[in-house]
């Protein structure tokens, strides 16, 4: 089921499958910016990614001696969320541990997303819970797809993400299974300008470690309409499109990555895994602004 946020001057749609933003629409002009998922090309808008990032090593983990199995990215894009608030231009989802989430993730938790638009502005805001007596390891992050180009007559080499700052930045590489491979290579030599190329994507997605920013900027040569994503405290930060003259691109706030290479496979290990302590509560929000 979608549920609506709207204002004067944009329309939000969030389905609760996966709790998925599937519309930001400018009103005045039309204008949808969030990928219009294409099965043919790439069937989702916006997933949620909890709770774990990119891949695991042949899909499965380790903890304390009992192997689990589970998808790129974890399950709660594939579950349905209950809609817990909806006023004030606000809408809070939850999702809880239940027997299916157990059989692949051994812990009990509280997920809410919450998505909240004030004018211009719609914020992501994850929330993790440890409501057990255990501690829990997870990641959290969000991947959402924004249409390249946005306007006819453009192209998609027309665009570029604009970083906060100056970055002297290197890709972290995959391989074909979606694991890094333990290689670099450049993509940014003392520049906050990456022009949008398909050919970027013939790797998989760009991986992005340390930026010293904390704000990116869609935009193009050819028009002076943005896209402003802050994702403050997220320590690493994807870009993707599916291989091939896709019409889109994912700018994607994580706080995890995919797993390495000859990785133990052990969960309290990997790289970018948060602890959380019982009763604690985790969280974090990315911002998107039309400009």
């Amino acid at each position: 089921m979608i549920h609506i946020l709207e204002n004067d001057s944009y329309k939000v749609g969030v389905e609760s499958l996966g709790t998925e933003l599937q519309h930001f629409v400018k009103k005045d002009e039309n204008l949808e910016l969030i990928w219009v998922a294409d099965p043919a090309i790439w069937g989702s808008h916006a997933p949620n990614l909890f709770p774990i990032i990119g891949e695991l090593p042949n899909q499965q983990y380790t903890y304390n001696g009992k192997t689990y199995h589970m998808k790129r990215h974890g399950f709660a894009r594939r579950k349905e969320f209950k809609l817990v608030d909806d006023h004030h231009g606000k809408l809070v989802f939850e999702l809880e541990h239940d027997e299916e989430t157990l059989e692949q993730y051994p812990f009990k938790f509280r997920l809410l997303i919450a998505f909240q638009l004030k004018e211009n502005m719609l914020s992501v805001t994850y929330q993790v819970t440890n409501p057990d007596h255990e501690r829990m390891f997870f990641s959290v992050g969000g991947h959402p797809g924004f249409n390249v180009p946005l306007y006819q007559n453009e192209r998609y080499e027309d665009y570029y993400i604009e970083f906060e700052k100056e970055e002297t930045a290197r890709r972290y590489l995959l391989n074909d299974l979606g694991l890094l491979n333990g290689e670099t290579e450049p993509l940014l030599e003392q520049s906050n300008k990456l022009p949008l190329d398909h050919s970027y994507f013939d790797k998989d997605a760009i991986v992005l470690k340390r930026l010293n920013s904390e704000k990116v900027t869609l935009a193009s040569n050819t028009n002076t309409r943005r896209i402003e994503m802050t994702f403050e405290g997220f320590p690493y930060l994807g870009i993707w499109a599916k291989p091939g003259p896709s019409p889109y691109v994912c700018i994607e706030p994580w706080c995890g990555i995919a797993s390495r290479v000859g990785d133990t496979g052990e969960l309290q290990s990997k790289e970018g895994i948060i602890e959380l302590r019982p009763g604690q509560t985790f969280e974090r929000t990315f911002t998107l602004t039309v400009l």
